[in-house]
């Protein structure tokens, strides 16, 4: 008998799986049993079985390749994650600046990462990605924390459908770096009406373009969508600063004012 989990059950699952590649030593680069097999030796549906390894490519512990079944991540994973990511991090971390060279670095990557999901997405990739499309229409009444989130799981899906360990583990960092960095600004995008549905017309014209399989068309897409969100963060994120500065300028021009106060009245 198998059983169909909730979705909250997909981490439990992941869980279990985890625990069997402890319990059979599978090393790094090993391919996991064919979906079938694990799905009848977990006792579960074939459709559970890969929401959870869906989530394990999220965490970077698997890969799948198109027609190739499911891997545990090899040093490729660990080397973009200790490599790349952490040391951008840092960069950020010292100047909040590096933000901009992020958000032209993810828009160069996507670009590719967007043609090789239209070459190589399945019919379960193009499936999780109407479902993150469909997500991110629906957080229009909702909350910008919600929308952000819901854009996020829609470009990290277009990731999982290049099936690039690569460039997934890279796209998932820049995500981390931009949510610590310009998460106001990112935000502040969802809050503008305009703006929102400029952003929803183009993430549809990127699904569609994945959806039809069409690599080129996919590439102009992504590289329309993210030249306007890096043109649109800069201004949001600029505008931002101005105002933090506006805020400053008078108690700064106050603490100079009773500096001086205090300098007449020590030396009268």
């Amino acid at each position: 008998m198998t059983v169909t989990l909730p979705p909250s059950g997909a981490v439990l699952l992941a869980g279990r799986i985890k625990s069997l590649i402890r319990l059979r030593e599978l090393k790094p680069g090993a391919r996991l049993p064919a979906e079938r097999q694990l799905a009848q030796e977990l006792a579960v549906s074939r459709s559970s079985l890969r929401e959870a390894i869906r989530t394990l490519i999220g965490e970077g512990v698997l890969y799948s390749k198109p027609g190739g079944g499911t891997w545990l991540c090899d040093e490729s994973a660990r080397w973009s994650e200790e490599r790349i990511v952490q040391p951008l991090k840092v960069l950020v971390a010292d100047d909040p600046d590096y933000h901009n060279d992020i958000l032209e670095a993810r828009h160069a990557i996507e670009a590719s990462t967007a043609w090789y999901a239209a070459l190589r997405a399945t019919p379960a990739d193009k499936e999780r990605l109407q479902n993150c499309f469909d997500a991110i229409r629906q957080q229009e009444s909702v909350s910008a924390d919600m929308a952000n989130q819901a854009d996020v799981r829609f470009h990290l899906a277009i990731a999982e459908a290049s099936h690039n360990v690569v460039l997934l583990q890279t796209m998932r960092g820049f995500f981390d770096l931009l949510q610590s960095s310009v998460a106001r600004s990112r935000e502040r995008m969802y809050t503008v009406p305009t703006i929102f549905a400029r952003l929803t017309e183009q993430h549809e014209a990127l699904l569609k373009a994945i959806l039809a399989s069409d690599p080129e068309r996919a590439r102009k897409a992504a590289q329309h969508h993210l030249g306007f969100v890096l043109t649109t963060m800069k201004t949001l994120h600029e505008d931002d600063a101005r105002q933090q500065r506006s805020i400053r300028l008078p108690d700064e021009e106050n603490d100079v004012k009773k500096e001086r106060t205090d300098d007449y009245l020590s030396r009268n």
